[in-house]
């Protein structure tokens, strides 16, 4: 019986022995895992934390904070030999953008370079790529009083235009509109305006190089006789052009005022998609401030509105709400704008369009203007937003973005616009008008018969227009 008891003794401590030695052994290999699995760990972690600040030190050369070398701008040999005039423009000028060398615009990654550049602000190029860009200037797209727009090609074969500025030495004028274009365009992208890629400043040259236009200015097809075009095709391109114009007004940081809205600066691509061109009279504004005060005038007689031309009076932005009024009576009419061949009642097409939407004869107006039956409910509604643009007060202007919602359908056009023509009525009577004119500068009074207001009248312009190459 002693023998039984102390033989199931040994058994249960055999058994208890052996469980804690499983045991034991279980805790070990736990053990030895979960080192394992630290060291794992601590690997993916120091790993992690190493590509973590790799790519912030990457994204930090790329935000600027570690400029590469592209982007540093030095003084070339030539600028330090030129005039302190020239010096001191230099400085003025913002020093954000790249400038890309020789051995960049050579370098096989090119393609991809330029791919980026409507990310980026505009490059600044020497002289020497400028002329290797346009081949010497062989190739003349078109020119102007201020200069001449070269066709050009990147090194990947993607087309430029490039406008080379004449005659820019000791010219501030010319030195103000080449900064105004660099410092709007430079900051903006929008669909429907024209891309600035970079410019040269150099006491040599200075340039502006752009996207290139296939199909040149809307001037170009709008007043083409053989009407090639479809006039639903000039509708959806006055819409573009409003969209353009919007953004500017409405959704820049900074509103930027244009001050020359024209068929000459309305360019097309190969689809006849618009972009809104021609920056060198822009003016940024602060939202704050409503108004601006011009010492002069700006932009194209007959396409600028009345305030524009009246001496240190305050200019909003509506003024270019004016020009597009101008420039949608024109692709209503297919004309432009004054054309003294035709009768007084018809030269001078704004006054034309309210005389006969004031006696309901809107209609026939549309059918002597060429308008086709299916496209006669937009053209009225063109028409009719067209006067509401023109009015002599800025202030019953519409915003742009109620203008492109008209034209879209998606806002209804008031009943009755009011009278746009209510301060020329005393000038003008019986459409003949005797206008007493007195020079500012002058004690000397001057009279002639206008069967329109002077500013209303266009005259040779001096902008650069291009051509279709």
């Amino acid at each position: 019986m002693s023998y039984s008891f102390q033989s199931d003794f040994d058994k249960s401590q055999e058994d208890a022995e052996s469980v804690f030695t499983k045991f034991s052994d279980q805790a070990d290999s736990t053990m030895r895992w979960a080192l394992a699995g630290s060291i794992v760990m601590s690997v993916v972690i120091t790993v992690a934390i190493v590509a973590i600040v790799y790519a912030l030190i990457d994204c930090l050369k790329k935000a600027g904070s570690a400029i590469p070398e592209y982007a540093r701008i030095s003084t070339s040999e030539k600028l330090d030999k030129v005039s302190t005039d020239h010096v001191a423009v230099t400085v003025e000028e913002p020093d954000q953008f790249p400038v890309v060398r020789d051995s960049q615009v050579h370098f096989p990654t090119m393609e991809r370079f330029l791919s980026n550049i409507a990310r980026e602000k505009p490059i600044r190029f020497s002289p020497e790529q400028i002329e290797e860009f346009t081949n010497n200037c062989s190739t003349v797209l078109g020119s102007g009083a201020y200069g001449v727009v070269f066709k050009g090609m990147f090194p990947n074969e993607v087309p430029v235009a490039v406008k080379v500025l004449t005659n820019h030495s000791g010219n501030k004028k010319m030195e103000e509109q080449f900064m105004a274009e660099i410092s709007t365009i430079g900051r903006t992208y929008h669909v429907n305006l024209v891309r600035l890629y970079g410019f040269c400043f150099d006491p040599s040259m200075m340039a502006l190089v752009y996207e290139y236009m296939e199909n040149g200015s809307l001037n170009k097809v709008l007043f083409d006789e053989m009407r090639e075009i479809e006039w639903q095709k000039l509708y959806e391109i006055a819409i573009g052009t409003a969209k353009a114009i919007a953004y500017l007004h409405e959704e820049c940081e900074q509103r930027i005022i244009h001050y020359d809205i024209k068929p000459e600066n309305i360019l097309l691509d190969h689809s006849l998609n618009p972009k809104v061109a021609d920056f060198g009279l822009a003016k940024l504004c602060n939202r704050e401030s409503s108004k601006v005060t011009l010492s002069g005038g700006r932009g194209t007689l007959g396409y600028s509105a009345p305030e524009v031309w009246r001496r240190n009076h305050p200019v909003t932005h509506k003024c270019d709400v004016y020009s597009f009024g101008i420039m949608m009576f024109e692709i209503v009419g297919r004309r432009r704008h004054f054309d003294a061949n035709l009768s007084e009642s018809r030269q001078w097409l704004p006054r034309w369009t309210w005389d006969m939407y004031r006696n309901n004869e809107l209609e026939m107006m549309l059918s002597l203007c060429g308008i086709e039956q299916k496209h006669r409910e937009k053209a009225e509604r063109m028409a009719t937003v067209a006067l509401q643009c023109i009015h002599h007060s800025p202030d019953a202007r519409p915003v742009m973005s109620d203008v492109v919602k008209i034209l879209e359908g998606s806002m209804k056009i008031m009943q009755q616009p009011p009278n746009p023509f209510e301060d020329l009525e005393s000038f003008r009577p019986n459409n003949i008008g005797l206008l007493l004119g007195t020079d500012e500068d002058s004690s000397s009074t001057s009279r002639r018969y206008i069967s329109e207001p002077p500013y209303l009248v266009p005259k040779g312009g001096t902008e650069i227009e291009l051509a279709t190459c």
